[in-house]
């Protein structure tokens, strides 16, 4: 039986694979640790992870604070890419580094795919 680093590092490798555009993909604790990632090499692993735990913080609190319900995602937006955060569980985050090219669609659909398969990998 593979480990969990293993078995989460192989669902985000298929996520970049069936999804253009992604340029990578990491799943982090709630706490701000990285569990597992397929990050580009220019990507500082521990800042996104850090940075993808504080967002979804906000985002959660803002959703909360104005009665939107439970948190989706939460979407980045730059002139030349994307940041789309959600969660994966009780426990982590699924975090996608994108192009401003990519279908965002397609993303939110695989993004959704790979966070049950997390959340089950995790279970």
């Amino acid at each position: 039986m593979q480990d969990l680093t293993s078995r989460l590092t192989e669902l985000l490798r298929n996520l970049q694979a069936s999804t253009p555009g992604v340029l990578g993909a990491g799943v982090i604790s709630i706490d701000g640790f990285t569990i597992a990632s397929e990050l580009p090499q220019s990507v500082e692993e521990r800042r996104v992870a850090g940075m993808a735990a504080a967002m979804l913080a906000l985002g959660e609190q803002t959703t909360s604070e104005f009665d939107h319900g439970s948190l989706e995602r939460v979407f980045i937006e730059g002139k030349d890419g994307h940041t789309i955060i959600m969660s994966a569980g009780p426990e982590a985050v699924l975090s996608v580094v994108a192009r401003k090219d990519a279908k965002l669609g397609l993303v939110f659909l695989q993004m959704e795919r790979t966070a049950q398969a997390v959340r089950q990998a995790m279970a």
